[in-house]
């Protein structure tokens, strides 16, 4: 489905990527980890069209996306939608609204500069804060949202713009254990449901084993571990993070309370499944 060849991206005399190859070859929910500065960020970024590479070719059955310009590029951004650490909200604009952005690149120009939507766009913002149990909060300002449900509202974006894969970047690095479940078990329900390539980037070790099929170790620019979470030992952890004997897990990142947890976390109808105690 898409394959890296030689992608590398340099900043001066740094290389932030390296001379990168892999491919996702089916639906899999891909985790990348790596201490900041690997290069993690740089990397989805170029998937979206964000950043421009410096050389190397990223192919989506067959294309190369690194090639589009223009309309082309655009329509790519529809498909890759991209799920960031920050949100990426507008604070004063109501929720659904928010959720509705998603689809301007599906809109006329004219249709794009005025904000005009149709009753479709409507009904399908609203079927995706449902399926993300946050519909109630359609009608508020993003602002008077949690952290935790303005993701949820992000990722009900990017859901609308009906893509073919996701890219989440640190999607729950600035969330509390309890939110950054639910958006992860939001993530997966995704890929699960809808039979999506969802690649995500995560600080957290025991995250990535519980909810990724396959987790993708970055060091300075180079991918230094590919394989299954079960494969994610601590020793392999350290070469990841280029750390000695004192290194500890828990210094990865805020660590998600995970006993027992299921890393398909769904109802038998599909929708996420609602976290009684949590308090967003």
């Amino acid at each position: 489905m898409i394959h890296f060849e030689n992608v590398t991206k340099t900043f001066g005399d740094r290389a932030a990527v390296n001379n990168v190859s892999f491919s996702i070859d089916k639906p899999q929910m891909v985790g990348i980890i790596g201490r900041s500065g690997a290069g993690k960020s740089t990397l989805l970024r170029m998937i979206n069209r964000l950043t421009p590479a410096t050389s190397g070719r990223i192919l989506f059955n067959g294309e190369d996306i690194l090639s589009l310009k223009g309309g082309s590029m655009r329509r790519w951004q529809r498909d890759c939608a991209m799920v960031f650490q920050q949100f990426n909200l507008v604070p004063r604009l109501d929720v659904v609204t928010n959720v509705m952005l998603g689809r301007l690149n599906a809109q006329s120009t004219f249709k794009s500069l005025f904000n005009i939507f149709s009753a479709e766009d409507v009904n399908r913002a609203l079927a995706a804060l449902d399926r993300l149990g946050i519909v109630q909060e359609a009608t508020k300002r993003a602002e008077e949202l949690s952290g935790g449900q303005q993701q949820r509202v992000a990722i009900a974006r990017a859901l609308t713009q009906e893509p073919h894969m996701v890219l989440a970047d640190e999607p729950i690095a600035s969330l509390d254990p309890m939110n950054a479940k639910i958006v992860m078990d939001a993530l997966r329900e995704i890929h699960e449901r809808d039979n999506k390539v969802v690649i995500c980037n995560l600080h957290t070790l025991d995250t990535a084993r519980h909810y990724c099929d396959r987790v993708i170790g970055m060091r300075d620019g180079v991918i230094v571990f590919d394989g299954a979470p079960e494969l994610l030992t601590t020793d392999v952890a350290r070469e990841i993070y280029g750390a000695d004997e004192s290194f500890n897990e828990a210094a990865t990142s805020t660590s998600i309370d995970t006993p027992g947890l299921s890393a398909r976390p769904t109802d038998p109808a599909g929708a996420v499944t609602p976290v009684a105690t949590a308090v967003l």
